[in-house]
Formats: structure tokens, C-alpha cells, sequence
């Protein structure tokens, strides 16, 4: 059966964010705004699954979202997984970045885990990650990309803006975090932005080639 959309139906071609994340979806609706689509997230779906996120890397989580959903709502999902890898910590938080601090993490024990368990460690450097995967409505994945943007983990928060850990992860050559830069600097250098683009390219091939949506104008 088809998901059942609660808002009116638009003609213009759908391609499903899969996630709940509000703030996720502001910032790809900006970065996905050349493929001229309807940005939709799970939020707009009465009927959308939860998928256990048991892959072992960021694409193989990133996979799994947009297949399983794409499958249940008969729609174009993108998938996107992503999250913060410190090196010193043996790659931790990872694909457990959300929940680092357990079931119940929250931004701020997350943040608060990490800083403790930092402490000591001169060697902060990190980098953010994101992996996108498009599935077709038959769970087919006919795109992936990924993006990276290294940085490093203050001993202190900085900045109300962003979400997760970026009021901590510091760029260095703008001497601000995630938390304090403007969402125009962001959009610009992000792990997601890297994935984005890579993602709007190959988006547009498809609809060049007419793999995706045929009756969608090509991107120019």
C-alpha cells in the first residue's frame, strides 16, 4: 500500500528524507534545492517504519534507511547516516553517535560522555562523516556519496547554533565550532554539504538519463 501522506499531495516529483529530524531537514532542503523536488521526512508519513540501524558503517546504515523505506512507502528515499569519529577514541562515537550515552542520550550527555572520556588525551583532532544512499520505490540503491569535515574537540562547548556535538567540534581555520559558525558557512564546508553535492550530481544524471521521475525537466 502505498504511505499515506498527510498533507495535500503536490505535482511535483517526491523524494522522501528518511528521518525525523527537523533541523536535518532545513539544512537539505538548502543543499538539495537544485533538484527542484519536494523534500519530504518521515514526520509527513503516517505509516513510516523504524528501521534498526545495525550496519557497521555509515553507508551500510545509510543503505538499510533507504531501501526499508523506500520499499514500505513506495516512494524515492534518501537515505543519511552520519556522526562524529574521533581517532583517539578508536573511532568512537561512530555509528553510535546518537546514542552514545545510551538509549536515552541526549545532546548534552553525549557531549558530556565524550568530553569525559577526552579527558587526558592531547591528540582531539575528529571529523564528522555523512553518507547518503538512494533507494528506488523497489529498494533498489541506484546512488551513494559521502562527505567528511575534519576538525577538533574542544574541552568546552562553544556556540548555541547546530545540533549534536558541533558546539564543540571546532574548525580550525575559522577558530569557531559548528555551534557558533552561521548556517551559510556551514552549508559550505559540512560533512552533509560534501555528501550533497556529490548526491545533487548524481541525482541529476538520473533524471538526465530518465531513471528518475521522466517527466521531471532536466537540471541544467
Amino acid at each position: 500500500m502505498v504511505g499515506e501522506l498527510m498533507p495535500e499531495q503536490s505535482p511535483a516529483p517526491i523524494l522522501v528524507l528518511g528521518t525525523h529530524n527537523k533541523k536535518k531537514r532545513l539544512e537539505m532542503e538548502a543543499l538539495l534545492a537544485p533538484i527542484g523536488c519536494r523534500l519530504l521526512t518521515l514526520d509527513d508519513f503516517s505509516n513510516a517504519l523504524e528501521v534498526d540501524e545495525t550496519g557497521a558503517t555509515f553507508a551500510e546504515n545509510a543503505a538499510l534507511k533507504a531501501a526499508e523505506q523506500a520499499k514500505h512507502l513506495e516512494h524515492w528515499v534518501l537515505g543519511e547516516d552520519s556522526g562524529l569519529v574521533v581517532p583517539a577514541l578508536q573511532g568512537d562515537p561512530g555509528v553510535y553517535s546518537a546514542r552514545y550515552s545510551g538509549p536515552n542520550a541526549t545532546d548534552a550527555s553525549n557531549n558530556a560522555l565524550l568530553l569525559e572520556r577526552l579527558q587526558g588525551i592531547a591528540d582531539r583532532k575528529a571529523y564528522y562523516v555523512c553518507a547518503m544512499a538512494l533507494s528506488d520505490p523497489n529498494g533498489e540503491i541506484l546512488a551513494r556519496s559521502e562527505g567528511r569535515c575534519w576538525g577538533r574537540i574542544l574541552t568546552e562547548e562553544r556556540g548555541a547554533g547546530g545540533f549534536g556535538y558541533d558546539p564543540m567540534f571546532e574548525i580550525p581555520e575559522y577558530h569557531h565550532t559548528f555551534g557558533q559558525l552561521g548556517p551559510a558557512v556551514k552549508a559550505a564546508i559540512s560533512h552533509r554539504a560534501r555528501a550533497s553535492a556529490q548526491m545533487v550530481l548524481q541525482l541529476g544524471n538520473l533524471i538526465r538519463s530518465g531513471g528518475w521521475y521522466p517527466d521531471v525537466k532536466a537540471v541544467s
